[in-house]
This record gives structure tokens, sequence and C-alpha cells, in this order.
């Protein structure tokens, strides 16, 4: 007989993923490159249906995913996500699963909107049109979500104040654009950017 016995704090960080948003920085093999994001708790057992999301930054750009143990749909296909913060009127949005999964979809569209939303209010419900005619449904909160959520923003090269989300000059985007430029128009580049550093120091 084998006895195998687990860190507690493996325990915890399971238990807090299941409790509150979290924040993940991962390795995708395939494009060789790093990924982040937020995942939110699972709702209450029970009650809704296990349904979790995400707001991925991956290549710069973000990207909202909804997760159901439960069939959504076929592989590659779009469905119907309504979504409702707090008392505000409900919002239907259209997702697509990933061509490899039936479970799992994502949409990158009016992004900047809905992390708007889910920055500004409590909770989150959201029911979802499966191919078989049932509907999903769960409600979770929004509880603990800003910080990780920040920290996601911060990986696409976004600031957030109180109010807005807005994108700012990424350094990946800065040397693509710099590349692009003649010598003669990068020392003028260079010559602003000092000027401007100067001024802010």
């Amino acid at each position: 007989m084998q006895l195998i016995l687990f860190p507690a704090n493996v325990h915890a960080i399971a238990e807090q993923e299941m409790e509150t948003w979290t924040y993940h920085k991962e390795w995708d093999n395939l494009n060789n490159l790093n990924f982040s994001f937020v995942r939110s708790p699972m709702p209450k057992r029970g009650l809704y249906d296990n349904i979790r999301l995400e707001i991925l930054c991956k290549n710069n750009k973000l990207q909202l995913v909804a997760e159901s143990s439960s069939l959504i749909t076929s592989q590659d296909r779009e469905f119907e996500v309504e979504y409702q913060i707090d008392k505000q009127l409900p919002v239907i949005i259209k997702l697509r699963t990933f061509r490899d999964n039936k479970r799992r979809g994502y949409s990158d569209i009016q992004i900047d909107r809905i992390i708007r939303e889910l920055l500004s209010g409590e909770s989150i419900f959201i029911r979802i049109n499966t191919i078989i005619s049932t509907v999903l449904s769960a409600n979770i909160t929004l509880k603990d979500a800003a910080e990780p959520l920040s920290r996601v923003l911060a990986d696409c090269g976004i600031v957030r104040d109180k109010t807005s989300v807005q994108q700012v000059y990424s350094l990946a985007e800065f040397e693509r654009d710099f590349a692009k430029l003649t010598p003669e128009q990068q020392g003028q580049a260079l010559n602003e950017i000092k000027k401007i550093m100067e001024g802010i120091r």
C-alpha cells in the first residue's frame, strides 16, 4: 500500500480557485508564447450549472471565454449567451465554440464594454442556450474580480481608471512599428521620445 501526501497549500489553492476570481499565467506550446487569464469562481453547487468565465490575454489581445461542464453546441458553432449585471437590463451576445471543444466558447467582440461592466458590478447572472434546447444558468459573484482582472489587462497593455478601460501603446507595438521606419525616421522618432522623456522627468 502506498500513501501519498499532498501539501496543504495545494488544497488551499484549489479551494481558492473554486471560491474567488483567480489570476493564471501559462505557456502555449503550440504557438510558443505566454498567455494569462482571470477565471471566475464556481457557482453555488446544487443551485446552478457549472459555468465559469475567463478573460484571457493572448498575443496582446483580449478574449472572453465561457466554459461549462455540460454540452453547449457542436464544435466551431455560434451560440447565444445572455448575461445580466446586478439589476441592469440583460444583454445577449454570441460566442463560438472552439474547434476542438463542445463545452467551451469564446468572443473577442465588445470586450472593453464587458470588462467595464464586470468591474462595476457585484454579480453576473448567465444563461446559455444549448443545442439540445436546454438552458444552462449560473450566478457568479464579481467580488474580488478587480485585482486579478487588472493584472490581465496590464498584461495586454491596458490601464484602467475609475470610469474606463483604456488601451495604451505597448512596447511590442512600438518595436513592430519602429522596425518599419527608415533609419532617418527612426532617428527622428528617437529624438522625439527623448524630448518626451526629458519632459516627464
